[in-house]
């Protein structure tokens, strides 16, 4: 006789606070998997219950009353089916990470997480208190242990569940994505499923919060850490997978395996699903852009067609006397092939009336940087007008080089609600436009070859301010993903000067850093979450 057992994975989108709807949410997937999937246990994300990461709203008494409702309300109305749920668990003054196992309305098996992770954008010692016990539940005569996320990456706690007589691991989690998360996570899954001997079945969530976004890639491994299914990236569905159990042990059947994503289709579908599910949770009716006819905002307009289809899209060129005749006839022929709204709005009335209301101020002082970046303020003027009268979100267009050095007006192209591409350097942005023309070309070619230039001044070009963006971008990656010193720097084949002085513009810029809009996280380290450098320092580059 073998014992058999059909999990149904539940890759979701939750949405953090709001407790009513992913509990119902719950509810339909745990009815659907098992009428329609005949499955014996449903599994759902890391706090799913409360959506993740809840952040401080965990302190809130409202969120507590409601977790507990929701928790009594799947416990007696689940029937027929196991259901293991992630929530917050309230008990005296802690709270833990936690996670229950409900079967017709008793609990089979109750979780709290071990390791708490507290690095890159995770703060998880600011909330919980970490568990010291193993968890195994039988089901259908295979016993199954649980881990949540964290747990997994190190030997503890899958120790234990193994010590504990668990023959198969479910793992929830709440990982969020960045470049070659997936194939991390599975490398460090691998790692603990040959150190125990048994197979493991991870489920993560999927969707956009605020600046993170979750990419799903569901998988079960075999006890020789062969991946036998993957769900597919990006993609909010219900999967199984069947566990059979005989002399052996436990194994996992083999099942539809979806391929790893090549990195530049992976970070491109992260901005889309990111913004998809900024805009939407925040119940946007649509967005707008200033549309420059250069890369940034060209590859931001095909994002946002991309992720809320073209009649949601609202495109603003706002020419000047130095806007080339190319910007210009870029911008209008993306508009086109996108088929969004298209409005050309001349700034030159505005940008004169300014500076005749400042002549007085501004005399006998030499024309710099200010005009420059009062163009740039009529424009984020004129784009904020918009937006409140429409309704629609202004997404900003710059990118990660920029705001690293502060090659951005505050209060001008830095004004709007969210920044997509954000955490993508300049180099980035060129390999997803070109991965976006490769699908359909919606962005002229000349717009990817020209030299970047902000068009402030005749002639202007970015390298008249910043190094080439091939000597910028890896200086800055070295500094803000891998905190090497100058000396280590100069060390891979840079100028000491022009180190220093990139990482002299990146502390001067802090300020401005502090006032951007949130973006999409994609890299190890963004300016966000998991950047807390000083604004107000001393610190300088020597070394």
């Amino acid at each position: 006789m073998t014992d058999k057992i059909t999990v149904a994975l539940a890759q979701l989108d939750l949405v953090v606070g709001d407790v009513a709807g992913n509990t119902q949410k719950i509810l339909d997937n745990a009815a659907r998997a098992r009428d329609d999937m005949r499955a014996d246990l449903i599994v759902f994300p890391e706090l799913s219950i409360c959506g993740y990461p809840p952040e401080d709203l965990l302190f809130h008494s409202g969120l507590r009353r409601r977790v507990e409702n929701a928790m009594e309300t799947i416990r007696d109305s689940v029937r027929e089916i196991a259901v293991l749920v992630g929530f917050p668990d309230y008990q005296d003054d802690d709270i833990f990470n936690a996670c229950v196992v409900f079967r017709d309305g008793e609990v089979l098996a109750h979780y709290h997480k071990h390791l708490l992770p507290n690095y890159s954008v995770f703060d998880e010692e600011r909330y919980f208190t970490a568990g010291k016990e193993a968890s195994v539940f039988t089901l259908n005569g295979v016993r199954v242990g649980i881990n949540i996320c964290e747990d997994v990456w190190g030997s503890a706690p899958t120790n234990a569940s193994r010590a504990a007589g668990a023959e198969v691991l479910v793992v929830i989690n709440g990982s969020p994505y960045e470049t070659d998360s997936q194939l991390h996570r599975e490398d460090v899954v691998r790692k603990r499923v040959l150190e125990i001997g048994i197979p493991a079945v991870y489920l993560n969530m999927v969707g956009g919060q605020d600046e993170l976004v979750f990419d799903g890639g569901s998988f079960a491994m075999d006890r020789s850490g062969e991946v036998v299914f993957r769900a597919a990236a990006f993609r909010e569905e219900v999967y199984y997978v069947q566990l059979a159990a005989d002399g052996a042990g436990v194994a996992p059947q083999a099942g539809e395996v979806a391929p790893l994503l090549p990195q530049d289709q992976s970070v491109y579908e992260a901005l889309v699903c990111g913004t998809r599910d900024y805009v939407g949770k925040h119940g946007f009716p649509g967005v707008v852009l200033g549309l420059s006819g250069g890369v940034d905002s060209a590859l931001i307009l095909a994002i946002a067609c991309d992720a809320l289809g073209a009649d949601r899209v609202r495109a603003v060129m706002m020419p000047f006397r130095y806007t080339s005749t190319m910007s210009q006839e870029d911008a209008a022929k993306q508009a086109r092939i996108q088929k969004v709204r298209y409005d050309v709005i001349p700034i030159e009335p505005m940008y004169e009336a300014t500076l005749q209301q400042l002549a007085t101020v501004f005399e006998s002082r030499d024309i710099d940087v200010t005009e420059e970046n009062i163009q740039a303020r009529c424009r984020g003027l004129l784009l904020m007008a918009i937006s409140n009268k429409t309704g629609r979100m202004l997404l900003t267009t710059g990118n990660k080089s920029e705001m690293a050095v502060g090659y951005a007006t505050l209060y001008g192209d830095m004004a709007g609600g969210f920044a997509p591409i954000k955490d993508c350097s300049k180099s980035l942005v060129y390999k997803l436009a070109r991965y976006r023309n490769s699908i359909s070309k919606v962005i002229p070619e000349r717009v990817i070859s020209r030299p970047p230039s902000a068009e402030l001044r005749p002639h202007q070009k970015d390298s008249d301010s910043l190094p080439d963006y091939d000597i910028l971008d890896p200086i800055l990656e070295a500094f803000i993903e891998e905190d090497l010193s100058v000396k280590e720097i100069v060390e891979r084949g840079f100028d000491r000067d022009v180190v220093i002085r990139v990482l002299e513009m990146v502390k001067r810029s802090e300020y401005k850093r502090r006032q951007a809009p949130p973006g999409i996280r994609i890299s190890r380290r963004a300016f966000g979450r998991d950047w807390r450098y000083p604004i107000t320092s001393r610190y300088t580059f020597p070394e």
